[in-house]
């Protein structure tokens, strides 16, 4: 997939489309803003054509369908799995990714014609499973209150996850969703190591933030989990690292915690190839012979590591549930009043308490 199921709103922009824009014809929403949080980043406005995705069968992810508004990400995590997705579109998977973003302006309004469909048939939706729905662009855009609102609206089961602390904005709009229908929130959080947060994670809130926000949403009545990914090898997995990091977790308040090493998935593997050779050249042999040609860990070294964590999570009291556990606000069970009882000449006529039902 390129550009054939995105359709390009009207020819406005805050500066003229050049270089990668031209790739996506006059008609392209181009825009950059002056601001320090935007500085560099340039955002491609577009009409998709349909929201809800089909996860492809041979994925390894545990959900069938997923919704993302955004494409590229401006978190510029080195690692990130999705890099590969910008290639799709003709643009790099490094600084591209980073810095062109893809914005589906009609995201909401499609997902409601979507949800509202008699094809649909109210499947669990994912959601920040690619790039973050949360990251900072959303506080400019503000697509997801509306998508929220449309999957409350059809009681659509969903699942976040997101690095973004920005998830707090719609709190409210989660709680109203979590009342009528499944609702799971994780945060990702791998390590805890600022140092290492700061090279790795440039777009983002610290980790401690991000593990704040697990306990604002957790005591607000949204149970949050951490998904501790990625676990970095050689970075991040000593047993020293491991323990600060899900002792961290614990102290937050988060429900669960799940372990997920780092994936060199094509797009992905040449970025951060090249940021270790900056940073830890010495790394770089231990790297090819962990992972060779391959996208994934060994599986010997995958069991250490979710053995380790979860032996962690046991010791501090937090949950080792999968990612995508669905919680339900409980709903105040309604009463029902019990049917009349015949009048006597010494009943005071004082209603009896109501009965629990439903």
């Amino acid at each position: 997939m390129r550009w054939d199921n995105l359709q390009l709103d009207t020819a406005t922009a805050d500066e003229p489309a050049t270089g990668p824009a031209a790739l996506f014809g006059a008609d392209t929403v181009t825009r950059r803003f002056d601001t320090p949080e935007f500085r560099g980043i340039t955002f491609h406005e577009v009409r998709a054509r349909s929201i809800v995705n089909r996860v492809p069968g041979a994925s390894r992810m545990p959900f069938s369908w997923t919704v993302n508004p955004y494409r590229g990400c401006t978190h510029a995590c080195v690692y990130c799995f999705a890099r590969r997705t910008h290639s799709y579109l003709d643009l790099d998977t490094g600084h591209d990714f980073d810095s062109q973003i893809v914005v589906k302006v009609n995201a909401a309004e499609l997902l409601r014609r979507e949800l509202g469909s008699r094809r649909w048939h109210g499947d669990h939706i994912a959601m920040g499973t690619n790039v973050d729905c949360y990251q900072r662009a959303e506080g400019r855009y503000r697509l997801m209150p509306g998508i929220i609102e449309a999957l409350r609206d059809y009681a659509n089961p969903f699942s976040i996850l997101t690095k973004g602390s920005l998830i707090l904005r719609d709190l409210e709009l989660l709680r109203q969703a979590a009342a009528v229908t499944d609702v799971a929130v994780n945060l990702s959080v791998g390590f805890t190591d600022r140092e290492l947060w700061r090279t790795v994670e440039p777009g983002t809130p610290s980790p401690q933030k991000r593990l704040e926000v697990c306990r604002t949403l957790t005591e607000a009545g949204i149970p949050c989990g951490v998904l501790m990914a990625p676990v970095l090898p050689y970075l991040s997995d000593s047993p020293e690292q491991l323990r600060a990091t899900v002792r961290a977790i614990a102290e937050a308040g988060a429900v669960s915690v799940t372990p997920i090493v780092l994936h060199l998935r094509p797009g992905a593997r040449e970025w951060y190839t090249a940021w270790l050779r900056r940073h830890r050249p010495d790394l770089l042999p231990r790297y090819e012979a962990l992972y060779g040609e391959a996208a994934y860990a060994p599986r010997w070294y995958q069991r250490q590591i979710t053995e380790a964590v979860h032996r962690l999570a046991a010791e501090y009291g937090c949950g080792a549930t999968g990612p995508t556990a669905s919680r339900r606000i409980p709903r105040p069970r309604p009463t029902r009043s019990p049917p009349p009882r015949p009048s006597s000449p010494c009943s005071d006529r004082r209603p009896t308490p109501g009965s629990a039902g439903g």
